[in-house]
């Protein structure tokens, strides 16, 4: 009986200590629960709480209604949260060089292979105060989406005179310095409202999420080729990184880069049904050829790497990283 006793005490203060001992992160994401992304993002949490049971799990507070998308790049170098999944351009202010992601021909998977993953986590930690924990959706670009059949001049490039054209930070150097665009800056929230009212009619997007948003309502032409790359990922707080143990680390980064590899290549069969289900509803296809379509490319790519060295210069760390950025993002045999 006293054997007994005992050993029920001892198995009552380990399963407390194994209580006490589980680590939890708080985390939001950029945008909507309903958006294919983000569910990418929640099914890496699935894993890590999976994999983490008794050691570490994510506590998901939610998405822009909780804090405001831009606002979430400070919230979580602040520690307001703890983890945060979104686009590099969102914080491009305080890192340019996320560039790099944005201009990448290649997946993260790849880059994390040739040690351009552990460059930019590098380069977070030492502007940001922040872990960068892994690519995640990497190998989806971007489509210029309008409402009327677009333009071409008679040498075959793209005409926007005349668009209303939606832009942010992750495009707007290519819009503005090449195809000469007025840009219209909008968060993704509000865009469907001003399609509907007219005060848009083109904006840039990923090659999927576009019914998920239902933007497909009143966007009727997708142009090709695309260009950039998705620069989605998740950052931690370094200090509360650094506080978790190894064991929690290792489960968190492990569930990380395994992610990375299969969100590619999920996502890469997401964007043949979501093109398929877009034309079968009468959404048209404009491509640009030849030399129109390898300047249009150039541009895109050129034009931003140039606004990441402007601003690099001007950052106290200077430029030093520029080149190895596109030696390790961009494989120049890939190019048009």
């Amino acid at each position: 009986m006293k054997h007994t006793i005992i050993g029920g005490i001892l198995a009552t203060t380990a399963l407390t200590g194994a209580a006490f001992a589980q680590e939890t992160l708080t985390a939001v994401h950029a945008f909507p629960e309903s958006l294919i992304y983000t569910k990418s993002f929640l099914e890496f949490v699935d894993k890590v709480n999976a994999a983490g049971e008794g050691v570490v799990q994510i506590e998901v507070r939610g998405g822009p209604e909780a804090i405001g998308m831009f606002q979430q790049p400070d919230a979580v170098r602040n520690g307001v949260v703890d983890m945060v999944y979104t686009p590099g351009s969102f914080y491009a202010g305080s890192l340019p060089e996320k560039d790099a992601l944005v201009t990448s021909n290649l997946t993260g998977p790849e880059v994390r292979e040739n040690g351009g993953i552990e460059l930019i986590d590098q380069i977070h930690q030492e502007k940001m105060g922040v872990k960068y924990l892994g690519w995640f959706d990497s190998g989806v670009c971007y489509n210029l989406w309008t409402r009327e059949e677009p333009s071409l001049d008679e040498s075959g490039n793209l005409d926007v005179s005349g668009l209303k054209l939606r832009g942010n930070a992750v495009y707007n150097a290519f819009f503005t310095e090449y195809l000469g665009a007025q840009v219209i800056d909008l968060p993704t929230t509000e865009v469907y409202s001003a399609l509907e009212r007219g005060v848009v009619d083109a904006t840039g997007w990923t090659q999927i999420g576009l019914i998920d948003l239902k933007w497909n309502e009143f966007l009727n032409y997708r142009i090709e080729p695309c260009f950039f790359s998705t620069d989605l990922g998740v950052i931690v707080n370094l200090e509360k990184w650094d506080s978790l143990s190894d064991e929690a680390r290792k489960i968190i980064q492990d569930t990380a880069i395994a992610h990375e590899q299969s969100s590619t290549e999920n996502l890469s069969a997401v964007r043949d049904e979501d093109f398929a289900k877009l034309e079968e509803d009468g959404m048209k296809v404009v491509t640009l050829e030849g030399e129109a379509a390898a300047n249009y490319i150039e541009a895109a790519t050129q034009n931003t790497w140039d606004r990441m060295k402007g601003l690099m210069v001007d950052s106290p760390q200077g430029d030093g990283n520029y080149d190895k950025l596109i030696e390790l993002f961009y494989d120049k045999s890939k190019a048009p």
